[in-house]
Order: C-alpha cells, then sequence, then structure tokens
C-alpha cells in the first residue's frame, strides 16, 4: 500500500480499537500510532516517513556542507597529505551519491550518533540506533515487515514510555501491526515470521495499479465510517 494509505488506515484503525477497548487516547498515543503507521517501511529510503523527514531539500543543504567541508579542509590541511586528498574525494563522492543511497547513509550516521553520543542520555538509544543501521541494510519488506519488527519497536516504546501509561506502547504496536496487516493484502504479501518460508498474502491488490489505488480508497473510506461510528457519538453526547 501506499505511504498516505497506511498512515490514514493504521492510524485511523488504532485509536478506534483504542477507544472501544477502553483505553485513553491521548495526544502522545495518536502521534505513536501515526509515526508507527509508516515506521515499517524505514527500510525503503524513498517511503513517506524517510522522503518527508529527510527530504530532498534537506539533503542538498546536507550536500554543501559537505562540499564546504572538503573546500576548509584542503585549505587548512587539517590531517596533513595525503590524508586530506583521500577524505575530500570520499566526502565529494558521498555528497553525489544518488538521492536514494544519500538518504541510507544520513540513516547510517544517525544510527551511529545515537549509539555513541546516546547511550549515556538513554540505553535505549544505543538499541535505536542499532536498528537504525541495520534497517539501511535491509531490503523493503524484510525484517522490518516481520512479528519480530512489531515485537521488537513495542518493546522500545514500553521500555521508553511505560512510566507515562500504556496508551503510546500500545497504540504504537498496534498501529505497526496494523501495518503489516494492510500489506498482506497485496499481491506480495509480507513474510511475518522468517526464515519460515510462509507468506501471509490475500492477493487484493497491487500497490500502484489502478485497481490498488480503487482498492486503498475504499479501505481509507471503511477506516473513516470507522472512525465515525466511533467518535460522533462522543461528539455529539
Amino acid at each position: 500500500m501506499m505511504g498516505k494509505s497506511h498512515f490514514i488506515i493504521s492510524t485511523g484503525v488504532t485509536v478506534s480499537l483504542m477507544t472501544l477497548a477502553g483505553i485513553p487516547v491521548t495526544s502522545a498515543a495518536v502521534v505513536a500510532a501515526a509515526v508507527s503507521s509508516l515506521l515499517p517501511d524505514i527500510d525503503e529510503p524513498n517511503s513517506l516517513l524517510v522522503s518527508k523527514t529527510l527530504s530532498e531539500p534537506l539533503l542538498r543543504v546536507l550536500q554543501t556542507v559537505m562540499l564546504v567541508a572538503v573546500v576548509w579542509i584542503l585549505w587548512k590541511g587539517l590531517f596533513g597529505m595525503p590524508w586530506d586528498i583521500g577524505i575530500a574525494v570520499a566526502v565529494v563522492f558521498i555528497a553525489f551519491l544518488p538521492v536514494r543511497s544519500l538518504r541510507k547513509f544520513v540513516m547510517f550516521m544517525i544510527g551511529v550518533g545515537m549509539i555513541i553520543y546516546g547511550r549515556d542520555i538513554a540505553p535505549w538509544n544505543y538499541m535505536a540506533g542499532c536498528l537504525l543501521i541495520i534497517c539501511t541494510f535491509l531490503p523493503h519488506r524484510g525484517l522490518t515487515h516481520t512479528i519480530y519488527g512489531t515485537a521488537a519497536w513495542s518493546a522500545l516504546l514500553y521500555g521508553t514510555t511505560a512510566h507515562l501509561g500504556k496508551s503510546i506502547w500500545i497504540a504504537g504496536g498496534v498501529s505497526y501491526f496494523l501495518h503489516l496487516l494492510a500489506d498482506s493484502l497485496t499481491n506480495r504479501g509480507v513474510k511475518l515470521l522468517p526464515p519460515l518460508k510462509w507468506r501471509l498474502r490475500f492477493n487484493l491488490m497491487s500497490t500502484g495499479t489502478k485497481k490498488g489505488d480503487k482498492f486503498e480508497n475504499i479501505c481509507i473510506v471503511l477506516t473513516l465510517i470507522l472512525l465515525g461510528i466511533v467518535f460522533l457519538p462522543k461528539l455529539s453526547g
């Protein structure tokens, strides 16, 4: 499914289910559900979550900073020859990577930064950094689209937010899993329990086709109807 469909369906169904179950729907829980609805696609650099977070204008700024750094290194001779030349060539090479590859590099470096500098702030940053680095090497619909990925994200949320109540980690875990269920409706499906070859696949649509777009729109409408059924009586009351 497309990112916008995941966002609407997973977030909408999650807050509806929480309300029906009597679990408080806080603003933080809604944010957790919204982010988690897109998070499984973090293994795809051009996904909605990654492309919005690491937008092309932001990447252009990063490229400019890297090129300025090259000029500074060569001008000041910071590391001495031949290191200055080698570092400059490496930085220029990275700066002109295709957008997809550059996003992966930035994700990798953010993960490294979280491991090096975030561990002293909160131990969970170490785990988050490791997961981010791993995601840069995963194929799309790989580990992040499994029960293991769902469990890891739910555990991370639980460990960092349980003291605030149960709403946030439940919202995040449910929304994440709903993303996987939505992808199981496609012709490709999802392999929930690798290395088992079993794949959850209903083969009802193909993403990016006219039939697929219509099917996604139907799912969105059904989600909006569910939201109306759950929340309109509360608003009118």
